[in-house]
């Protein structure tokens, strides 16, 4: 079974607990098999249309039909290599429609590129699909792989990595608008501000302060609902994955499923393609180079480590527990610490999900 496939199942068992409108196929998801072909599969006891697009809210009358009254909840398409596909499936009984696209950005060069889309909130709506992607650094991507990422028509890519990481390995990506804000990777150590501190569940605790500015561009972007947008940090997990977690919850995605698309991390990654090999001389003038040098040839680098602790719990949650006890929920983080409004993000909610 490849990674792909696997990864519909995890989904499909995370989802089949959640509250779908009814008169909707309950679940579909979008995987690619191990001949690059795209195969559309969900679930549901009536037959469906299976329509395709090029964007991500066409109506069934815009996009193509290309199975009519399908009930086998499996439909393989060729992928033609003309840019992102989206899928939308129509109950033919009910008219109930749901939309479903590949997660993870099939890259050459790259690294943890996933689409947040599609995640269901605990009123019944959906993230929507095409708005909003998280991935790794990016400054080793092929000419093929940049056009691809080209093609989502981002507005805005916002680099989490420090002032030295951006040094180190800088984005292949022109022309679409970026911002970065300045700080030392050193200054976002746990011993920096919390006394004792030494694991990465302490170093997730300082997150939600420390990068509250970074969460008021996210969010700035997000209200300003100009296009697509991308974040990222140098694995796309840890500062990427605080921030996802962040902006799903503000979309009402329960933790539960936060957290399943945190740990995907470990299944997408690929980190050669996260920074490029770094001479001696960098080593020798950079601290943070040597950190980096050092997790290079580290054995086993090439393989990501679970996001866990060794007692099984998620970094993440330490990233919640000091949102929790500070601020009581996310909804007052993005308030107090972020600077959004109640009005605002009730905007979000309804702009980013359907």
């Amino acid at each position: 079974m490849s990674k792909s496939c696997t990864l519909v199942a995890a989904l499909v068992a995370l989802l089949a607990s959640s509250t779908v409108v009814a008169g909707t196929p309950g679940i579909a998801e979008v995987a690619r098999d191990d001949s690059g072909n795209l195969v559309v599969t969900w679930s549901g006891k009536n037959p469906v249309d299976v329509f395709v697009s090029d964007r991500p809210d066409s109506a069934p009358s815009a996009a193509t039909l290309v199975s009519a009254k399908d009930s086998d909840g499996r439909e393989t398409i060729p992928d033609t290599g003309n840019g992102r596909r989206y899928f939308t499936l129509r109950d033919t009984r009910t008219g109930g429609l749901i939309h479903a696209a590949e997660r993870v950005l099939p890259l050459e060069r790259g690294s943890n590129f996933r689409d947040i889309g599609g995640y269901p909130t605990a009123d019944g709506r959906h993230v929507k699909w095409g708005l909003i992607y998280r991935s790794g650094a990016t400054p080793l991507l092929t000419e093929a792989d940049a056009a691809r990422i080209k093609a989502l028509g981002l507005v805005d890519m916002i680099d989490l990595r420090s002032s030295e990481e951006r040094l180190l390995a800088p984005t292949r990506l022109n022309g679409i608008r970026y911002t970065a804000i300045d700080y030392s990777m050193m200054s976002m150590m746990p011993t920096a501000s919390v006394p004792g501190a030494s694991s990465m569940h302490d170093l997730y605790r300082t997150m939600p302060a420390f990068f509250a500015p970074h969460l008021k561009v996210v969010f700035d972007d997000l209200l300003r609902r100009k296009g697509p947008i991308m974040y990222h940090c140098s694995a796309g997990q840890d500062r990427t994955g605080v921030t996802t977690a962040v902006v799903l919850s503000a979309l009402g995605v329960p933790r539960d499923a936060i957290v399943e698309d945190y740990h995907l991390s470990t299944q997408f990654r690929r980190p050669a393609f996260e920074m490029p090999p770094i001479s001696p001389a960098m080593v020798e003038a950079n601290p943070v180079a040597r950190m980096f040098a050092g997790y290079q040839k580290a054995p086993g680098a090439d393989k990501p480590a679970p996001l866990k602790t060794s007692d099984g719990r998620a970094y993440l949650e330490g990233a919640f527990a000091e949102i929790d006890a500070r601020w009581g929920s996310v909804d007052n983080y993005l308030v107090s610490e972020v600077g959004l409004t109640r009005e605002q993000l009730k905007e979000i909610r309804r702009t980013f999900t359907e």
